[in-house]
């Protein structure tokens, strides 16, 4: 399939810069079956429009403080530069690999210095990505990125407005857990203890994965022929309690709805073709297309995505192109808010 295909204009007014308060007040577009059923509610009504024994399960990693603003020292001829570092994914205790601006003023073996003594040195790069070495290793570099950094808000936000100390609750689930994320599992900043409180009350059941968000989940597809983009890489994890949770869900008759793509994703890397779903913890790299059989998951809570991008293919692959062109031409019509602090919808194909 061609990218061009999964374009559609979006007024930029429509990129939300801040999310609903309360969370729950954010809306929600539910699409149901083959025909793209579709009905406006709120995110406050979730747990009555699922049904008894089914499972949500969520990601519950922990967005760190991953946006960095240090200096190059002098060095010949040129003076002092800014760097803004984005870490990226983690290489080793005391290493990152990171997306720096400006990278080509960037040279091995230069050293940024950062707020409370942090230094990186440069150990390569390549066009707009670095490794840097840090002269703190484990805990205490986790510790010093948390002193040193601010909340990395996505590009499309950052390029409006600066990130400030309300990101640094706005852009975190109320379940993050484990630290090891440098963006958010978006779906998720919806949920409220009210939201929670309404789940358990109709015996709706949930878990948890872990899947840490790197910065991929941001660049753009460059082939027109999707079969050709080669996606960003992941850690994920499948404790044998999720596995075993979802498993008996299943078997009960309920739906496993997973909370955003990257829970999606971790538990479709996770199931074997029959079905079976174990314990897994690996890097995954999985791009869900149309024309993809889903072994494990039955629904998808997820935000609304950009035009052209691997998400609004992943949502295609769920409900179908044509359903998901009709359902985001709706929510344009209707104002819904897009992106990481916009509204969501909630997808349940054919038979659900």
């Amino acid at each position: 399939m061609k990218l061009s295909q999964f374009n559609f204009a979006l007024p930029e007014e429509l990129i939300a810069l801040r999310p609903a308060r309360p969370r729950d007040s954010a809306r929600l577009l539910v699409i149901r079956g083959a025909e793209g059923r579709l009905e406006d509610l709120h995110i406050r009504d979730l747990p009555d429009v699922l049904a008894p024994n089914d499972i949500l399960v969520m990601n519950d990693t922990r967005v760190i403080r991953a946006s960095l603003q240090g200096s190059r020292p002098a060095r010949g001829q040129g003076g002092p530069i800014d760097v803004d570092i984005n870490l990226n994914e983690q290489l080793g205790p005391d290493s990152w690999s990171c997306f720096a601006r400006p990278a080509k003023r960037l040279r091995e073996g230069d050293v940024i210095e950062f707020p409370q003594g942090l230094t990186g040195r440069v150990t390569r790069r390549a066009e707009a990505e670095v490794d840097l070495q840090f002269n703190r290793s484990g805990t205490e570099l986790a510790a010093a990125i948390e002193k040193a950094g601010q909340m990395p808000i996505p590009p499309y936000i950052a390029s409006k407005r600066a990130v400030d100390e309300k990101d640094t609750d706005d852009y975190q689930t109320i379940f993050a857990q484990k630290s090891g994320s440098v963006a958010a599992p978006t779906a998720g900043l919806h949920f409220t203890p009210r939201v929670l409180e309404g789940l358990s009350r109709r015996m709706i059941d949930r878990t948890s994965v872990t899947l840490h968000v790197n910065a991929g989940t941001f660049l753009p597809v460059k082939s027109d022929d999707i079969s050709q983009h080669l996606m960003h890489s992941e850690q994920a994890e499948v404790s044998s309690e999720a596995a075993q949770k979802v498993t008996a869900a299943r078997a009960a008759g309920g739906r496993c709805i997973a909370v955003g793509t990257t829970a999606l994703r971790t538990l479709e890397s996770a199931a074997g073709e029959d079905g079976t779903l174990s314990a897994f913890s690996a890097s995954t790299s999985i791009f869900i297309t149309p024309g993809y059989r889903f072994k494990v998951v039955d629904g998808l809570l997820t935000n609304f995505h950009l035009p052209k991008s691997t998400l609004f293919v992943l949502v295609s692959a769920i409900m179908g192109l044509d359903v998901m062109q009709r359902a985001y031409a709706h929510a344009i019509e209707r104002r819904y808010r897009f992106f990481s602090y916009g509204d969501a919808c909630l997808l349940l194909p054919a038979g659900a």
